[in-house]
């Protein structure tokens, strides 16, 4: 997909650059609106991140002062939040919604869900349920959705084998992050991408080469430690025509089909088999993308907010501070690489959203990546893969808490049992010290 870049400010007067750190204050802003709030209320879910950006971009409008005018204010604002690779990115997260929500409902989660189970060797169940979590995230793009359709089968065959809990729910979360980094309909996918103008086939590419050891070794670990187990999963009947929406997607963006195009031809072949199941009629396919698009709503202004916030920050040199920061005693491409990998790790500390953490670091990963000529598809590979190494791992992460919820354990009981998280972050590590691969480590 071809991407055109432009400047968030294009067209716009330029200001007096004020102090670095004022600049970048409406970042320290958000994260400790979102922390502390956080913390106060005990859950990271309960305030809602797009609430943090409008108190930080609203502060960000009354620190710029070099623009005399509320309305020219308003105007840089929406200029970043209107920028193309943005709204690019917005369309596709509306595209997928629809699909998602429209393959739920004709049933093909439980599908591939209990096609994927039918085919687990008994004594290796661990690598087994490993696998199909990672087929199944792969599919369907999400890691939430992978957990809430596996953790409670995981949960039911530890209790049916005696195996503890927390290591079944574990290997559901790794499988699940699997695909959350790969997956073509991701939306860190889409984020990562869209943010450094590469195409989705390619970043696959050069993610797979550090997803895929990492995957491998973790799958010889739990055919290891599963041999011991003797387990045979029930599954109910499968609905072969429900894995054809997934594998579809799966094949056209592996041939490189446009994603936007991927995507409505996914929901369109969705409305056939839901006609011809009887899962729903012309209505019920109607609001089954309906609800799909509403899903993504919080996202989508979060998008925007996330574009406008970040425009005032560069155009009052925030940007240009804190590259200079990052930069200045960088030696080469590896420190760039390294120093995009803190800066998103550390972002997604903060908010506890991968997606948020990648939107949020985009824009200055672009930047460190056009001055040290780094290889924007690795770029993208290190955006998505650090940003799901955090938050596979953090305990106020949604997949986590949902996970634990699910398993009725703690979350910092299945903390010492995620190996596939702390295998990618390994591998990634690996991947820029020792710039392989090469074809994408220039």
């Amino acid at each position: 997909m071809a991407i055109h870049t432009e400047n968030p400010q294009e067209n716009l007067p330029s200001g007096k650059k004020m102090n670095g750190w004022l600049a970048l204050s409406p970042l320290v802003v958000f994260l400790l609106v979102y922390l502390v709030s956080s913390i106060v209320a005990r859950d990271f879910y309960k305030v809602p991140v797009a609430a943090a950006f409008i108190i930080a971009s609203a502060y960000a409008m009354l620190i710029t002062r070099s623009v005399d005018k509320t309305d020219d204010k308003i105007s840089i604002f929406s200029s970043g939040a209107g920028n193309r690779n943005v709204l690019l990115m917005i369309w596709i997260f509306v595209l997928a919604g629809a699909f998602a929500a429209t393959a739920k409902d004709i049933g093909a989660i439980d599908a591939t869900v209990n096609a994927t189970l039918r085919i687990l060797p008994g004594k290796l169940i661990f690598a087994g349920l490993f696998l199909a979590a990672c087929f199944i995230s792969m599919a369907i793009g999400t890691s939430v959705g992978t957990i809430v359709a596996l953790v409670p089968i995981a949960a039911g065959i530890a209790a049916e084998t005696g195996v503890g809990v927390p290591l079944m729910t574990a290997v559901i979360i790794g499988g699940a992050f699997f695909g959350d980094n790969l997956s073509f309909i991701s939306d860190t996918t889409v984020a990562a991408t869209k943010s450094q103008g590469c195409s989705m086939r390619d970043k696959f590419r050069a993610n797979l080469w550090i997803a895929a050891p990492a995957a491998l070794l973790v799958t010889v670990l739990y055919v290891v430690l599963g041999l011991e187990v003797e387990a045979a999963p029930a599954v109910q009947h499968v609905q072969w025509l429900g894995l054809v929406p997934y594998l579809l997607v799966i094949g056209l963006a592996l041939a490189g089909v446009n994603v936007v195009t991927v995507l409505a031809i996914g929901i369109g072949v969705n409305g056939i088999i839901g006609w011809c199941t009887g899962a729903y009629d012309w209505i019920g396919w109607m609001a089954s993308i309906g609800a799909g698009i509403g899903s993504m709503g919080e996202l989508i202004i979060v998008s925007l907010l996330a574009g406008g916030m970040l425009a005032l920050i560069r155009y009052n040199g925030g940007l240009d501070f804190i590259i200079g920061g990052l930069t200045r005693r960088i030696r080469g491409p590896r420190g760039a690489y390294f120093s995009i990998a803190g800066l998103v790790s550390l972002v997604n500390f903060c908010t506890a959203n991968n997606t948020i953490a990648i939107i949020t670091v985009g824009p200055l990963a672009k930047d460190i990546s056009d001055r040290y000529g780094l290889e924007p598809r690795k770029v993208a590979s290190i955006l998505d893969t650090f940003s799901c190494l955090v938050q596979g791992i953090i305990p106020y992460g949604a997949q986590m808490l949902m996970a634990s919820g699910l398993a009725g354990v703690s979350a910092a009981s299945i903390t010492g049992y995620l190996y596939y998280p702390f295998a990618l972050g390994l591998m990634a590590a690996l991947s820029i010290v020792f710039r392989f691969p090469r074809k994408y480590s220039r």
